[in-house]
């Protein structure tokens, strides 16, 4: 594996690509530190708000059903270099919006960048990788998406007590991304790739580079033997019967990835740390302890993925998040909604608004909507009353009083639980489980579901806090948690340990993927 002649290395190399993977990840967390300062600068609501959030991964769907095409088009490089420019333009567009749709617009080009950082990185690490190691080195792009997470989470932490404003958090992107672009020129094409374009030459002197000369000798000759059609593949091919179990798969694999929520918690963590009563620089805290906790388990899974499985890391990821949520249901099942003067000050409320809810001040409720009613009775036939009821959602998310250490605890458990299982493995398992003639083509389309079912979660998120309250949200989520590991409990194959030829003919072949 680690063959360095011409000074490169299938380690270093993976790093470089997976750097795709730390923009990716900081990409999409920064947001979660400019949510509250954006809202009040632009005026929004809480859909504008789901919106903003929810807009990079708007175009990240539509960028991962183009990736996939535009990497066999151009080659995996050629398309990384495109999604580093992307991140440039987005960061710089972001810090300079001077209205709320032209920053959505810059997040939605972000999202193209991060659409393609995840649909090609994991594809060209796992089309150089070993078999042996495919599962920790596809992993590095994941770890570099934590990272890119909590790098974000302390960028927003720091910048925030330097007093920067939220364009600061949104611009300093551009160095990594520029840093990115010149990086990838050092890596090399796939191989793979490049015997599929009848330029075997190359793609021997690749494999040279990467894994030394007798590994490269068998590398293309294994090659060349399954080297795939001329004609390129078109989506109406994942419909043939003899994908149809690879596709449930991956399917299934971008349906729960998303649906238990992660990038509601991702995202949102300052909100739902605020609606636990964390003041914001406490908030901004708690989410690096986030990121801190999922580049930890993140290093865990991929210890064990080549190890242990793919399979024991889902089961057990996924039961110990449906515990993990039921824990934070419970938890602000037993909150209570107490308007405080407090409150009434932090929702910036007028002296008349203010004194027509004096008589709610110190009154609890057990829950949202009783808050809520409570609320708008008090302001009927008050000269308030139009502009109370537009603050109704403020109001009751500031008045939520809960236990935050048993949420922080629940919240932790659950990214740990996330990041050992769901987090890698998906994105390891999209780049092994399709055959190698439509592997780009599928993933791009498991992308783009997965990308959607995010989009879903994030853009609705604001708004069932606002209806349903967060016990129902963090059970709903449970229940897909649980779901989640039937699905892999009956469905799911094991895929370590073996070649990506030998499992397309276990899995399209009609075969099953047993234990080495």
């Amino acid at each position: 594996m680690n063959g360095t002649a011409g000074g490169t290395s299938v380690l270093r190399a993976s790093l470089v690509v997976a750097l795709g993977g730390f923009l990716t990840g900081f990409d999409s967390a920064v947001v979660s530190g400019v949510v509250d300062p954006v809202r009040e600068h632009f005026g929004l609501d809480v859909d504008r708000v789901g919106w903003m959030v929810s807009s990079l991964t708007l175009g990240a769907a539509v960028a991962m059903i183009l990736a996939g095409p535009i990497a066999d088009r151009f080659g995996r490089r050629a398309a990384m270099v495109g999604t580093a420019l992307l991140f440039s333009v987005s960061a710089l567009g972001c810090a300079f919006a001077d209205s709320y749709w032209l920053l959505v617009l810059a997040r939605i080009v972000g999202g193209f960048a991060v659409g393609g950082a995840l649909v090609i990185a994991p594809m060209w690490i796992a089309e150089i990788a070993p078999p042996e190691r495919r599962g920790l080195l596809v992993s590095c792009n994941q770890l570099n998406i934590v990272v890119g997470l909590s790098a974000a989470f302390f960028s927003n932490w720091f910048l925030d007590r330097a007093g920067l404003s939220w364009r600061w958090m949104l611009g300093v992107e551009v160095v990594p991304a520029v840093a990115y672009a010149a990086l990838l020129f050092t890596v090399p094409h796939s191989p793979r790739w490049l015997v599929d374009r009848g330029r075997s030459e190359q793609a021997l002197a690749v494999l040279e580079r990467l894994h030394g000369r007798p590994a490269a000798m068998a590398q293309i000759a294994a090659l060349q033997h399954g080297q795939r059609l001329a004609a390129a593949p078109g989506f109406a091919e994942l419909f043939q019967p003899s994908l149809r179990r690879v596709v449930v798969i991956g399917l299934g694999l971008a349906f729960f990835q998303q649906a238990t929520g992660i990038n509601a918690i991702f995202y949102y963590s300052p909100t739902i740390f605020g609606l636990a009563g964390a003041t914001r620089d406490v908030a901004l805290g708690h989410a690096i302890l986030i990121g801190v906790v999922n580049i930890g388990f993140t290093l865990v899974a991929m210890r064990w993925i080549d190890r242990l499985g793919r399979r024991p890391l889902l089961l057990l990821g996924s039961a110990a998040m449906a515990l993990a949520l039921v824990v934070n249901g419970l938890a602000f099942a037993d909150a209570r909604y107490v308007l405080t003067p407090a409150v009434l000050t932090a929702v910036a409320l007028t002296p008349a608004e203010a004194q027509a809810l004096q008589p709610l001040v110190g009154v609890g409720h057990h829950l949202t909507q009783t808050l809520a009613e409570a609320i708008r009775v008090q302001a009927a036939g008050t000269p308030s009353a139009t502009t109370l009821l537009a603050k109704v959602d403020a109001l009751v998310a500031g008045a939520l009083q809960v236990d935050r250490w048993l949420v922080l605890s629940a919240i932790l458990v659950y990214i740990a639980a996330f990041a050992m299982s769901f987090g890698p493995v998906m994105w390891a398992m999209f780049a092994e489980i399709f055959p190698r003639r439509v592997r780009a083509l599928a993933i791009s389309a498991m992308s783009f579901g997965n990308a959607a079912v995010s989009f879903a979660v994030q853009q609705l998120f604001p708004r069932g806090l606002a209806t349903l309250g967060p016990t129902a949200v963090f059970f709903g989520f449970a229940v897909v948690a649980v779901l989640a590991c039937l699905f892999t409990w009956r469905l799911i194959p094991e895929t370590r340990g073996r070649t990506l030829e030998q499992i397309e003919r276990e899995l399209v072949g009609g075969g099953a993927a047993t234990d080495p």
